[in-house]
């Protein structure tokens, strides 16, 4: 193979917040915390995974009200923040991410930290009114999921079903026998509709770990069948909070199979042969004498993939996804955009230290309206995406694990030529509140995930 199955920048993509330190007293409970202790009384339920159990908190999810502005707006600019930094990692590799999916994951996290803890993580997170963003992230995964739609296109003498599936899931994953906050627990099932999932780690981290990768490759259907690798949950891992997206969604505009053909691609290591779709339509353009963009929509016009290339031989830094946004413009543009089928694996405990929340990783970490059963810090911040896009649309999924641890341009008279066949980065977005979900840059088409 041409390149890995998976580009390794240091572990994964999903969330994951295990508890480092020794544990003591994890039996105790105090009258504002809720033990996670056997599940026989009222509440529990019991999962659908081996050796698990469920807690909720009392509160109901709350489903309606909900605003998504401040969530929307934190998560566009901590995915500029992380795409920097990501492609510093690696400048050659290909990489794809779910900035919605790490936040959501980060989010929950934040609401049981205190003090510099969450000072830092809010500022990372470009977090302006802690107060409210828990209820701004509800409404927005909300809104989100309100994107999904299906239409069977034989009613209209076409053929097959046109289709929008968007799903976002979190869960947490707690020590039997730790008692946690109770307004955490509350506050998780009323903006995240998140329950505990109680696990052993102490006595058996492997069953829990293979309980949580079974939960994302369920919730992901099987696209991350294992997103914490061996080792990465252990007797000390105390909580592991997740979320996992996954997203089906077919073109607006469909590629014609017929037309791909192979077509030199100039990737960073030398030309590579990729499979060239073509389509002609009327689309949202941007062109400059530095880069040009397209954004191209998905079936009911609610999400779409927006791609930016730049010119041939420029080496000037890239526009921001808002100036590329803003720039577009309807025109006929004859198109060719090679399919791709790429995957990221990453731990983000560095890149997130280095942007501005080193204390959550250390021992002066405050989660203490989580649980003050035994001090929390992260372990690790695992972070797993891939995206599939072919002529019929795009597949993608993401996972995040906390581990805790003890220019405008004028309608041309002639369709514009846009072929993209140099390394281009990439933005899915929600039309309607301008969420970035997936992003990324594609330096090699032709190194596939599988």
């Amino acid at each position: 193979m041409s390149m890995q199955r998976r580009t390794f920048l240091s572990l994964l993509t999903v969330p994951a917040i295990a508890a480092l330190l020794p544990a003591c007293g994890d039996d105790a409970a105090s009258d504002d915390s809720t033990s996670t202790g056997d599940t026989s009384g009222p509440g529990t339920t019991t999962s659908g995974h081996a050796a698990t159990a469920s807690l909720r908190g009392e509160a109901p999810h709350v489903t309606t009200g909900a605003d998504p502005t401040a969530a929307s707006a934190a998560i566009n600019a901590f995915a500029a923040d992380l795409f920097d930094r990501l492609v510093a990692v690696d400048p050659v590799a290909n990489l794809v991410f779910s900035p919605a999916s790490i936040a959501l994951a980060l989010a929950m996290t934040s609401a049981g930290a205190k003090g510099t803890t969450l000072t830092e993580m809010d500022a990372v997170l470009h977090i302006t009114d802690p107060a409210t963003i828990h209820r701004s992230m509800n409404g927005l995964a909300t809104s989100l999921t309100a994107l999904n739609q299906s239409q069977d296109n034989t009613a209209q003498g076409g053929t097959g079903v046109s289709e929008v599936q968007l799903s976002i899931a979190n869960s947490l994953w707690a020590q039997r026998g730790l008692a946690f906050e109770q307004a955490f627990l509350d506050l998780l099932s009323a903006e995240y509709d998140a329950g505990l999932e109680l696990v052993d780690y102490k006595a058996d981290p492997e069953a829990a770990r293979v309980a949580i990768n079974a939960w994302v490759a369920e919730e992901t259907r099987d696209r991350i069948p294992e997103l914490l690798g061996q080792g990465t949950i252990t007797p000390t891992t105390r909580l592991t909070l997740v979320n996992a997206i996954y997203l089906k969604a077919n073109w607006a505009q469909i590629f014609d199979e017929q037309r791909t053909s192979e077509q030199l691609f100039t990737a960073p290591g030398g030309d590579v042969t990729v499979d060239m779709m073509r389509v002609d339509g009327r689309f949202q353009v941007a062109v400059t004498d530095e880069w040009a963009a397209i954004d191209l929509p998905y079936v009911f016009n609610g999400l779409s993939l927006t791609v930016l290339v730049p010119g041939a031989g420029f080496a000037g830094p890239q526009p921001s996804g808002d100036e590329v946004f803003a720039a577009l413009q309807p025109a006929p543009v004859m198109l060719s955009f090679p399919r791709f089928d790429i995957e990221t694996s990453v731990s983000l405990a560095d890149v997130l230290g280095e942007l501005g929340m080193a204390t959550a990783f250390s021992d002066q970490a405050d989660f203490s309206g989580m649980t003050t059963a035994e001090p929390l810090t992260i372990g690790d911040v695992i972070h797993q995406a891939n995206i599939t896009v072919d002529e019929e649309g795009t597949e993608a999924a993401a996972a995040t694990a906390v581990v805790m641890e003890a220019t405008g341009m004028p309608d041309p008279q002639e369709p514009i030529e846009l072929v993209v066949d140099r390394p281009f980065t990439f933005w899915l977005r929600d039309r309607n509140t301008g969420t970035i979900v997936f992003m990324g840059r594609v330096n090699d088409p032709s190194a596939t995930r599988g």
